[in-house]
């Protein structure tokens, strides 16, 4: 047993060392998809000086504002009902606190709704009606997630005609 606990404490300096060392980094953006504005507006973040998790942030708000293939933001891929709903995570690394949001209805702003769960709740996720009016409590505009776009793409898939981009009425 005596050198199992030597050998555990002969790591905890090598820990020390590697963790001292990653203070003197190089900043990277890596994107799963090839979302380059989004990418390309973190990276800005991070060249005027920005916290990383701001400029996660503000790289998701901009494909979310320009509804990265379809699937990111207001007017993507909608529910049975034809309604398009928005979920979002966001971790600080330091901290590791996260907050999210699923299910997020009439609310554009998904990944600062997260943020914001993170930075003024006890939870880790809001969902549904629950995120949207913490969010609108927090100060965020109720807008329409429905588009024409996402509109027909319920009625090819359901094969119901379609209507111009109700209102959800949800909230």
């Amino acid at each position: 047993m005596a050198r199992k606990t030597v050998a555990l404490l002969s790591v905890i300096p090598l820990l020390g060392v590697s963790f001292t060392e990653a203070r003197n980094f190089v900043p990277v953006v890596i994107n799963t998809w090839p979302f380059t504005e989004a990418t390309s507006t973190a990276w800005q973040a991070l060249e005027q000086g920005k916290a990383s998790l701001d400029a996660v942030e503000e790289g998701c708000e901009r494909c979310e504002q320009l509804q990265c293939d379809g699937t990111v933001g207001f007017g993507g891929s909608p529910d049975e009902d034809g309604q398009t709903t928005l979920d979002a995570m966001i971790m600080n690394g330091t901290s590791m606190e996260v907050g999210a949001v699923c299910d997020l209805q009439d609310v554009k702003e998904a990944v600062l709704t997260a943020r914001l769960v993170m930075q003024h709740t006890h939870h880790s996720m809001l969902a549904g009606l629950a995120a949207a009016n913490f969010a609108v409590q927090m100060g965020l505009t109720p807008a329409n997630l429905t588009t024409d776009a996402s509109s027909r793409l319920h009625a090819d898939w359901s094969g119901r005609p379609t209507s111009a981009s109700p209102t959800s009425g949800r909230m």
